[in-house]
């Protein structure tokens, strides 16, 4: 038959064919998906459609030999996408670029490479036995393979584009997928810590209250009051990730006078002024519970040795610095899960690049919290 398309003038074909090779595994829909069919479908007659009019403009006119070519552009670039397709569906699942970077590559030249040369060469010879009247002995015995090297080359560059591209888009999921792990493990960590309240400090709590209800009623409805102001902040704080220092502050009050009802003269703290505190200044929930409760928690503390803690503002008011006198304890096994410092610097680093400042000396323990300031848009 007349007119027939010859395998130079399918190069065009060739290339577009290459062009709907499957997309990148991070946006590959399931192939057998009735939608993705149809998107497909709809997607290669438009390819086939605009490049049978452009690489045959001498088709124009004639419709028979325009639809032969369209036909034959269409079995092509169905044909390597499906290939191709089901192939880097296959290689997504068994050989992923995060177990081997050197072995997934082989494989996709190889597997995009055969299963190409696969398609192009039997659509040839159909199409050649159809329209042209080839014997299938004739195109074995003399096979043109000089035909096939440049649509071949064309099919494996486009190849290489399209999974280097796969490549960085699953590289570049990872690299999100692992920022979004720790940002929830930072999270969770200080979800931890903030729902951490001593069981001990509850207990001891309630026994100083029963000698109060006894020996001095009107004491125990202050403590009673200054209890559930420092539960109400406990709920109030969970799940915020900063609180005024001011808030803090209060809190801390609350706190330490309960802990006063327990220890007495035995514990003398100062704090600074809240007048002398930004509005704007912030700090992690619970960061002084957690610093007062480990400094009464590891320390001696009596009357004649009080322990003795110091709360301070710089004077730029940019670090909140707690200071208690060190006189250590021996601590009982479970007593303490030395969690709690390390989970404070841990919510730090997820709030700002300065770091929670950790000294020891022989005489006083002191950490230096950056104070965050809270700006409005």
């Amino acid at each position: 038959m007349p007119g027939l398309p010859g395998r130079h003038g399918l190069w065009p074909v060739f290339i577009m064919s290459a062009s709907a090779l499957p997309l990148p595994e991070t946006t590959l829909p399931p192939l057998l998906a009735p939608r993705t069919w149809l998107r497909v479908l709809m997607m290669l007659l438009l390819l086939s459609v605009v490049i049978t009019a452009f690489s045959c403009t001498q088709c124009w006119g004639d419709w028979e030999r325009l639809l032969i070519t369209f036909i034959i552009t269409f079995a092509y670039s169905t044909g390597l996408w499906l290939t191709n397709g089901f192939a880097v569906d296959w290689l997504n699942r068994y050989a992923s670029w995060k177990e081997s970077l050197t072995r997934r590559l082989v494989l996709t030249l190889l597997v995009s490479l055969g299963g190409s040369l696969l398609v192009i060469v039997a659509i040839n010879a159909a199409w050649r036995i159809i329209l042209m009247d080839a014997t299938l002995a004739s195109l074995v015995s003399k096979p043109e393979w000089s035909g096939y090297a440049f649509p071949l080359l064309i099919t494996v560059i486009c190849s290489l584009i399209m999974h280097s591209r796969s490549f960085l888009l699953s590289w570049r999921e990872a690299l999100v997928r692992n920022e979004r792990l720790q940002k929830e493990m930072a999270q969770a960590e200080a979800e931890t810590l903030r729902q951490q309240l001593d069981p001990h400090f509850l207990f001891n709590s309630l026994n100083a209250l029963t000698s109060l209800v006894e020996e001095q009623p009107q004491l125990a409805v202050r403590f009673i009051r200054q209890l559930s102001q420092v539960y109400r902040y406990v709920l109030a704080a969970r799940g915020r990730e900063v609180v005024s220092l001011r808030d803090e502050l209060e809190f801390a009050k609350s706190f330490l006078f309960l802990q006063r009802i327990r220890y007495g003269e035995a514990l003398q703290v100062t704090l600074p002024p809240l007048s002398s505190i930004s509005p704007q200044a912030v700090v992690p929930p619970l960061s002084l519970q957690l610093l007062l409760e480990n400094a009464l928690k590891h320390n001696v503390a009596t009357s004649s040795q009080p322990l003795q803690v110091a709360i301070e503002l710089d004077e730029a008011g940019r670090h909140l610095r707690v200071r208690n006198s060190l006189r250590p304890r021996r601590v009982a096994p479970g007593e303490c899960a030395g969690i709690g410092l390390p989970n404070l610097t841990g919510r730090y680093r997820h709030l700002t690049t300065e770091p929670v400042q950790i000294v020891r000396s022989d005489t006083e323990f002191v950490v230096t919290l950056p104070v965050l300031e809270l700006t409005t848009a």
